[in-house]
């Protein structure tokens, strides 16, 4: 029996930095001559991020020093970093969820599963506990976190709730994603490093998840949707050989470390559509029976390599491109704020959601 999203709410922290002033950030972080400031104006500009939301922004009105305070004087160790995570987290999420909840018109009480995601803050008890007390949920509801997944995470959350929509009658899952990725920018003169600082942004997003729509308080699809409900159908899972190298989250004495090769698009490319297929073919469908993607966009190489290599129309990476654009990469959140943005513009089903992360890992669902 397929699980049913009866509603999706997404939240972005107050403050933003634009494109402008990313790349002023960036030479104040990484450039140490004219040269390396010149090449960071110019990948800012190709990142296709005209956006990232953050935590740790001050009001608009300041100098950039002053507007990122938690990097002014010092590069802040991992313990001061989760400290900020732990502070930050809980309304973050509350947000999303609160809006998920809205959106599903389903009361918070009636959440029998509760699950997060998220590779950017470790805390015990974490942001669940946020949610249980804030919401409120039931103290009861059963918990399961998915950590340290990376960019494809929400999708390994969905898994997990479509696992425990089968397996006990009258389940509500309540999934939140959180992402606080500009708690770990890095600084000093690093290739793969300073493209991950151009990408990473803050977010949270949450979905309602049931294999039986009909206790929901609106339709299926939630209230602010008018068209049919969307349904997890299946996922699948990949890792693609010879590429653990290529892509690495790593827990460092001063934040997380991503490492990111440039050889990312090409490997993903390389090996994507035979995987797919085959995959697509299990559940009797082809691409061209595919009637919207949700790719996640590590960047627009990515973003573009997926697309040619699947042979996709470019009106088919435009969500996810928006989304790059407004909000940055917000990591395992991001995949539901493009799966919300294809839902409210009623885009035609099935829909299949791709996502990668390190390993290299694969993640796909497929929703109709």
């Amino acid at each position: 029996m397929p699980v049913t999203l009866l509603g999706i709410g997404t939240a972005l922290p107050s403050h933003r930095l634009s494109q402008a002033e990313s790349a002023a950030m960036a030479q104040r972080f990484s450039a140490t001559n004219d040269a390396q400031a010149i090449l960071l104006r110019r990948l800012q500009r190709r990142s296709g991020v005209a956006f990232r939301h953050s935590v740790l922004l001050a009001e608009a009105a300041g100098a950039l020093p002053d507007r990122l305070p938690f990097y002014a004087d010092a590069n802040p160790t991992t313990a001061e970093r989760m400290a900020r995570f732990a502070a930050e987290a809980g309304p973050l999420a509350l947000r999303a969820t609160s809006a998920a909840l809205a959106a599903a018109a389903v009361e918070p009480e009636a959440i029998t599963h509760l699950i997060t995601v998220c590779c950017t803050g470790f805390q015990a008890p974490g942001f669940d506990l946020d949610l249980i007390q804030g919401l409120p949920l039931d103290p009861n509801v059963a918990r399961t976190q998915v950590g340290f997944m990376g960019c494809h995470g929400a999708l390994n959350g969905l898994r997990v709730a479509h696992a425990f929509g089968q397996a006990e009658a009258g389940a509500r899952v309540l999934l939140c994603a959180l992402e606080l990725c500009s708690l770990h920018q890095q600084p000093g003169w690093h290739p793969e490093r300073v493209v991950a600082n151009a990408l990473f942004a803050d977010g949270a997003a949450a979905t309602v998840l049931a294999a039986d729509p009909s206790a929901a308080g609106a339709t299926a699809a939630g209230p602010r949707s008018a068209g049919p409900p969307w349904r997890l159908l299946a996922s699948g899972s990949t890792l693609l050989p010879e590429s653990a190298d290529a892509m690495a989250w790593t827990i460092a004495d001063h934040g997380f470390e991503m490492g990111l090769s440039p050889r990312v698009p090409a490997l993903i490319a390389a090996r994507l559509a035979p995987w797919l297929d085959g995959w697509l073919a299990a559940q009797g469908l082809d691409r061209a029976a595919i009637g919207s993607w949700a790719l996640h966009p590590g960047g627009p190489r990515l973003l573009e390599a997926v697309r040619d290599c699947l042979d996709l129309p470019n009106r088919a990476i435009e969500p996810s491109k928006a989304v790059l654009k407004e909000c940055g990469n917000m990591s395992s959140a991001t995949i539901l704020f493009i799966l919300d943005r294809l839902r409210l513009a009623k885009s035609p089903l099935p829909c299949v959601a791709l996502a990668f992360g390190p390993g290299l890992c694969v993640e796909a669902a497929l929703l109709g």
